[in-house]
């Protein structure tokens, strides 16, 4: 019996292995979702990576995070740290201050201009999380968030 996923790729499901259309499904879900949180950030002009960056720093208040300290808590991986947070810089989302303590250091903190749009997308965020997953039961939800960590545990 074909699967949704290869017949949505219009590739023979004979052909993929279990592993394949399970990393294909992820992807596809993946960017699903994506879209539409891309919808819902288009009038604020951010970028699904920008407002990432945003929400963790709104999450390290009031001490603000190091460079890598935001990569390392980036929902996706983002080869370019410095030049995504001189764009939020530019925009006045964000500060950056040399640490006084170690002056290799330079600490980012949201500003409150960046705070208040963030806080302004909460809602509609979650209300796009409840449209996109509302069809699931917790249950399910609680399975997928544990088979899904369960899939990451083993990947370097």
């Amino acid at each position: 019996m074909a699967r949704k996923i290869t017949l949505n790729i219009q590739q023979a499901s004979d052909r993929a292995t279990p592993e394949q259309e399970a990393f294909l499904s992820i992807v596809r879900t993946a960017d699903a979702l994506m879209r539409g949180v891309a919808e819902v950030l288009k009038p604020t002009t951010l970028s699904p990576t920008q407002y990432n960056v945003l929400r963790i720093l709104r999450g390290a208040e009031p001490d603000g995070l190091a460079c890598q300290q935001i990569g390392d808590r980036m929902l996706t991986r983002e080869p370019d740290i410095t030049r995504l947070l001189d764009r939020l810089s530019a925009r006045d989302l964000i500060t950056r201050v040399r640490s006084t303590e170690d002056r290799r250091i330079v600490l980012t903190r949201i500003t409150r201009e960046g705070l208040k749009m963030i806080d302004a997308l909460d809602e509609p965020i979650r209300q796009l999380h409840r449209q996109q997953l509302s069809h699931l039961s917790r249950q399910q939800l609680q399975r997928l968030v544990d088979d899904l960590e369960l899939a990451r545990a083993e990947i370097a």
